[in-house]
């Protein structure tokens, strides 16, 4: 018998277990634009690992005008989130690292042997303004790899100065820089032009890293609810080039 009725697609559940590790998040209360207490970092946290995660790096702002972190500020904030962790005994490896800005601020802490918190070994993870990239932005890489540190630059395809000129991607790949991509950007979350530029970089092969860069509930129910990204996700692990497992 004829249906008019279609059947649907089958969607595959949002599930990032094979990532294994998010290396880019906003879960020490109250410090950045993150989570604003404890109550709600720990719920983040519980959806991380209820999508599947095993590990998290969560990486507060340093931003001198906003948020002027430290090691010190941001070790005390972890120390908190560690022991409220263990007291309410989730079982998650939590760890803490930092998204820098590059801004003269953070070119004076390069220059004057500043330690810099990383995501694993030497691998730091730096952002440019929304609005404006920085004039010395290759001077301040080429810096960094001085001082031994490995650049991975947070969502590039949010940066949509960039998409006039496309082969800025190809000169920061050149000269050593890994490109972590937001998750949420491959769901069109921030807009069709950051949607366009991810998969510009997927085309490239220019994605090293995916991350949730997730600050409050919104950022968790929008993951929660995209399983069409899944099949991308997959995509790009089959690809054998992401290293969120190696984190």
């Amino acid at each position: 018998m004829f249906s008019f009725f279609r059947k649907k697609t089958p969607q595959l559940a949002a599930d990032f277990s094979r990532l294994e590790c998010d290396m880019h998040s906003h879960f020490i209360p109250g410090i950045d634009d993150g989570s604003p207490d404890m109550a709600t970092s720990l719920e983040l946290i519980r959806g991380l690992i209820d999508l599947g995660y095993k590990r998290i790096i969560t990486t507060p702002h340093v931003l001198s005008d906003l948020y002027p972190n430290t090691p010190d500020t941001i070790g005390a904030g972890y120390q908190d989130v560690l022991a409220e962790l263990k007291r309410q005994n989730i079982s998650v490896e939590f760890r803490a690292a930092a998204e820098y800005l590059m801004d003269d601020e953070f070119v004076r802490m390069l220059e004057e042997d500043k330690p810099l918190l990383t995501l694993k070994d030497k691998m730091v993870l730096v952002e440019l303004s929304f609005a404006v990239p920085a004039i010395n932005l290759k001077e301040i890489l080429f810096q960094m790899q001085l001082k031994g540190y490995q650049p991975v630059l947070a969502h590039p395809e949010r940066y949509l100065y960039f998409g006039g000129n496309k082969g800025w991607y190809d000169q920061l790949k050149d000269i050593g820089c890994l490109f972590q991509v937001n998750l949420l950007s491959l769901r069109g979350y921030y807009g069709k032009a950051s949607l366009e530029l991810a998969h510009h970089l997927i085309k490239k092969k220019y994605v090293d890293l995916l991350g949730t860069d997730m600050h409050h509930v919104r950022h968790l129910e929008s993951l929660r609810s995209s399983p069409l990204l899944m099949d991308t996700v997959n995509k790009l692990l089959d690809s054998g080039l992401i290293r969120n497992a190696t984190l």
